[in-house]
């Protein structure tokens, strides 16, 4: 292992999430603050328009003709501009538009750093790993410090802090090693990029089905980001006024993350166990299960019993998300796997997650005031989504029967 490279390139992964994890716990309770609840729909959809836009200008455009560490660069340099100008404008016609800004730049540079890394690496099923890791900890880094140190969740500080290592990060992105236009001299159709010549040419059901059910599990993911930090704000007035429980919950939202590194290590023993149907099973009946337990709690408000909502995370997004790019690692063949990998991020992150801020926002929007729910409000809303999750669940169980020979060899999956 090339350690002095590993240890950049998981600096630059690091201040990559970083970056996210400032703003996203904490925006909707800024927004609230500010006296613009109502714009919480509008704010968090913006991110995932940019995963739906953002792979069409770097496939067609950014992989063919730009060095992709200069393209990093450049991108988060705009992106980091324009979170910082962000409280300046707060409650203006600006405050969207800035945002919007910031998520165009910003969301393609997830794919970016991934193929900047994997194209230095020489191991890269050991390497890369280590590299991503550091990504979940920059996350729950900034997300611990925020809520417990600074405290400062309804204020500004979570915008200029993201800003600021958005900009930190487009000036370390210059000394970052060479690396040229993956795509350089190679014709690139939006079919290919939005992987629907992958999609077409794939007969089998079951993963039909699971593309489907991936794009409906991620609602769950636009349900929880913009709205359970209103929720733990809530419960923090309802049953924790006296104590600091709650009361910047970024703090304990970002234990999601550590558990996220915990379960990440207990993929390939499940794996190996388990197979694929149930580790997708277990992964949705997490959101299943979170969603009951935020709906109980909205009524009895017990601290403890509302962590572990929180903290089985790990199994809601690694035993889903990622078990399901192993799945499509493993069902389909080289020169289209990188098409699908590229559709399923357009169905989740993009369209499932879009989804999700729609539904949601309709929701609090329509029964609650500026954004908020009252906990009565908010245990109908959690059950809500408990109960479509579980339908998704049941569906898949019984529509989902894949099976692949391979599944069972344990150095491919620990490869994976």
């Amino acid at each position: 292992m090339n350690v002095g490279l590993v240890a950049r390139l998981s600096l630059m992964m690091f201040v990559q999430y970083f970056i996210w994890g400032a703003w996203a716990p904490t925006l909707g309770n800024y927004m609230n603050a500010e006296g613009i609840g109502d714009w919480i729909q509008i704010a968090y959809a913006l991110g995932p328009i940019a995963c739906i836009i953002g792979p069409f200008f770097l496939g067609m455009v950014a992989d063919r003709f730009f060095d992709s560490e200069k393209l990093l660069g450049v991108l988060m340099l705009i992106a980091g501009a324009a979170m910082c100008l962000m409280p300046s404008v707060a409650g203006t016609n600006l405050f969207l538009p800035l945002l919007g800004l910031h998520a165009l730049c910003y969301f393609p540079t997830l794919g970016l750093t991934a193929s900047l890394a994997f194209h230095h690496l020489k191991n890269q099923e050991k390497e890369f790993p280590v590299v991503r890791v550091f990504g979940t900890i920059g996350w729950a880094a900034i997300g611990l410090f925020m809520g417990y140190v600074l405290q400062a969740d309804a204020s500004a500080t979570p915008l200029y802090i993201g800003g600021g290592a958005a900009l930190f990060l487009g000036l370390y992105s210059f000394t970052l090693p060479y690396t040229p236009p993956p795509s350089r001299g190679q014709s690139t159709s939006w079919k290919q990029i939005a992987g629907i010549d992958a999609f077409n040419a794939l007969k089998s059901k079951s993963f039909v089905v699971f593309l489907a059910a991936a794009m409906l599990i991620f609602i769950a993911f636009g349900t929880y980001f913009p709205y359970a930090p209103l929720y733990f704000s809530a419960l923090h007035e309802g049953f924790f006024a006296d104590t600091n429980l709650f009361a910047n919950p970024s703090g304990e939202m970002a234990w999601g993350q550590v558990s996220e590194i915990f379960f990440m290590l207990l993929i390939p023993f499940f794996f190996r166990r388990l197979g694929v149907k149930w580790m997708l099973l277990l992964g949705m009946l997490a959101w299943v299960a979170r969603f009951a337990i935020f709906a109980l709690g909205a009524s009895a408000g017990m601290y403890w019993f509302i962590m572990i909502g929180i903290l089985i995370h790990g199994i809601c997004y690694d035993f889903f998300f990622v078990t399901g790019q192993i799945y499509i690692d493993k069902k389909t063949a080289p020169e289209v796997r990188g098409q699908v990998q590229g559709l399923l991020v357009l169905l989740t992150q993009g369209i499932g997650f879009f989804l999700g801020t729609q539904l949601s926002g309709a929701y609090v929007n329509t029964f609650g005031d500026n954004g908020q729910l009252d906990l009565g409000g908010w245990g109908t809303f959690w059950t809500i989504f408990a109960a479509a999750t579980f339908i998704f669940s049941v569906a898949f169980v019984l529509l989902f029967n894949d099976r692949v020979a391979d599944y069972s060899k344990s150095e491919e999956v620990e490869a994976a």
